[in-house]
């Protein structure tokens, strides 16, 4: 193995360690046995949390700054990425559940207007194709929010604009769009979408996230009928009832905003990266691909960043091995069974959950796990 090629794709380990971070410590592992080993790392995410971070640190992007409305309608800074003439943006930045306290979570209120600030900033900055992670949305407005800091313009039976939240939707009666930033003509939107839930119902936005986010079951009920409206005034604006398409009930609404009024794509969160990234390009000489995330559990195979990367590599014949600082025995085999060559915790005893997410601790599990697999494929 001393001139093979290893490629290093691993999610973030949560709360602990960046995606390259990760990277990082792999590679240190394999060339404590290998020092002439050709490593490549290659950030990824599954299109929540990190996903910025992965796809500026894979393209040599960049970080911007930008001081938006929150949820609730305070001011917040929060950062996208910008890839040549792509925006990354992640909706929990400046629309995110993790942006309000606990007990003043209420989608009756919350906006997704600060997304749309994100996007229009990116705009005119040039920007024209837009990579979007929906993932730890605080909102239930449909995409209303987002869409007004767009130019959008959401009327009630006066005919004048509606408020923020959720509830508001409730009270539109027709859609103008006289108003909308040009620019959006000209605009791609491709969206991390990792669920099938529609726009209302029993499996839509409200029923199914609405109780995260701080909605009693009196709300729930309120906001479902409120979306409801807003997709039957939708279809009569746009001439097509789109609420009932798979992924439409995502972040909210999210996903229905964008499907219906920008066009976008709704994509698994982990093809999007890995497409950003140049995955396919960058393994094409591999011999092996460590891949891993935070839990390694029976989640794994269902979208999560690790199952992605081994369903690129196995379309090549690659090899994949997954690291976790945890690996649930149960769902080894079934790990095995989707086709990962081995899966390995990097926590070598019992530990505190603290202790092992240190940044250092974590570090060290993962070089001397990663130093030990490399040992034992050079016995082959």
């Amino acid at each position: 193995m001393k001139n093979e090629i290893f490629v290093v794709a691993s999610d973030s380990f949560k709360g602990s360690l960046s995606s390259m971070d990760v990277g990082l410590a792999v590679a240190d592992g394999i060339k404590d046995v290998l020092p002439s080993a050709e490593v490549i790392i290659v950030p990824v995410a599954d299109g929540g949390e990190g996903t910025v971070d992965a796809i500026v640190a894979g393209t040599d992007g960049k970080e911007v700054k930008c001081t938006v409305r929150g949820p609730l309608g305070e001011p917040v800074t929060a950062v996208y990425g910008i890839c040549n003439d792509t925006a990354v943006i992640e909706m929990a930045a400046a629309s995110g559940l993790t942006l309000i306290a606990a007990e003043r979570r209420n989608p009756w209120l919350t906006s997704s207007y600060g997304t749309g600030e994100l996007i229009r900033d990116a705009l005119r900055r040039g920007c024209r194709r837009f990579l979007i992670g929906l993932g730890g949305s605080a909102t239930n407005d449909g995409g209303t929010g987002m869409l007004s800091a767009l130019g959008f313009r959401f009327l009630d039976s006066d005919g004048k604009p509606v408020g923020d939240g959720g509830g508001e939707a409730g009270r539109i009666v027709a859609v103008d769009a006289s108003g909308v930033m040009p620019e959006l003509a000209e605009a791609t939107f491709t969206v991390a979408c990792d669920v099938t839930n529609p726009l209302t119902g029993a499996d839509g936005a409200s029923h199914v996230y609405g109780p995260q986010k701080g909605a009693d079951s009196e709300m729930v009920f309120a906001l479902d009928h409120a979306l409801d409206n807003f997709a039957k005034v939708t279809a009569r604006f746009c001439g097509q009832d789109y609420s009932g398409v798979p992924g439409c009930g995502a972040a909210g609404g999210m996903g229905f905003a964008f499907l219906v009024f920008l066009h976008g794509h709704l994509r698994p969160g982990i093809e999007m990266v890995l497409d950003a990234v140049g995955f396919d390009d960058k393994i094409k000489d591999a011999t092996l691909v460590i891949t891993g995330e935070g839990r390694l559990d029976s989640q794994t195979c269902m979208g999560k960043a690790p199952y992605g990367v081994l369903h690129r590599a196995a379309a090549c014949r690659i090899p994949v091995i997954a690291i976790g600082g945890a690996v649930v025995p149960a769902a080894v085999p079934a790990l095995i069974e989707a086709g990962f060559t081995a899966v390995f915790p990097v926590v070598a005893g019992p530990v505190a959950l603290s202790e092992a997410m240190c940044p250092d601790v974590a570090v060290g599990n993962i070089r001397r796990t990663v130093s030990q697999i490399i040992r034992t494929a050079l016995l082959k």
